[in-house]
């Protein structure tokens, strides 16, 4: 019953290391938490699995995960035939958009998102984009925040009437992968129950090479601290 006197948020959780920090911020602001997630025919489709054990270690009221197919467009090495790239270090990585970009993923969870927010009475919405160490993503950038936040405030009901604008909450837009970890830290995040890799072994072990694992070792290097999931496979 406490609970139902507590704002709802919505939160984009994909079981990764910056989705599950979001969260956690989410929960630490006193937000009642309902979690979406995609099954969008994504080749790390056992994230899915890491965002359920996240959600349900933080206690998030409502966790639904949405099947669609991106793969009928393809355009990226994530939902198409396509080799996700490899480097050897976060210095190699390629410049500009990588092919690893789902053509307007974030606009379509955030158009989902929008939806399960009206329904659920919830006027915030959070998301775990980031613009420093990130891939290089045109949906993970301020001027996109902003002009999306400012688009759903004219196209949905609840907002135009006045009683329930909408706020689009990135907490982590300008930190670096070691400040995101540190403060998950802080706030108690388990990050061995989270998955980062884009092309994930059969049994979920990550690869080590794509961006994504590149960038969280690279936080986890900074932050001066030990990925646990590393931890978990050498044990």
């Amino acid at each position: 019953m406490a609970n139902s006197m507590k704002k709802t948020a919505i939160i984009l959780l994909s079981g990764g290391l910056d989705s599950t920090t979001v969260l956690a911020i989410a929960k630490a602001q006193g937000f009642a938490l309902h979690a979406l997630s995609f099954d969008y025919g994504q080749r790390h489709a056992i994230e899915l699995e890491a965002a359920k054990r996240v959600a349900a270690s933080m206690g998030v009221e409502r966790h639904t995960i949405v099947p669609m197919d991106l793969r009928v467009f393809g355009g990226s090495s994530l939902t198409a035939d396509i080799a996700v790239p490899k480097h050897d270090s976060v210095a190699e990585m390629d410049v500009g958009i990588p092919i690893t970009y789902v053509p307007a993923r974030n606009i379509i969870f955030l158009s989902y998102a929008l939806a399960c927010a009206e329904v659920a009475g919830a006027g915030d919405i959070f998301l775990g984009v980031n613009a420093i160490d990130y891939s290089g993503y045109p949906d993970c950038r301020p001027d996109f925040i902003a002009a999306f936040e400012q688009m759903a405030n004219k196209g949905v009901a609840a907002a135009v009437e006045g009683n329930m604008p909408i706020k689009l909450h990135t907490p982590l837009i300008t930190m670096s992968k070691a400040e995101i970890i540190k403060e998950g830290l802080r706030l108690g995040v388990d990050y061995g129950q989270t998955h980062s890799c884009y092309d994930p072994a059969p049994n979920g072990e990550a690869c080590g090479q794509c961006d994504s694992c590149l960038l969280r070792a690279k936080g986890f290097e900074e932050a001066g601290t030990i990925d646990p999931v590393i931890k978990i496979k050498e044990a």
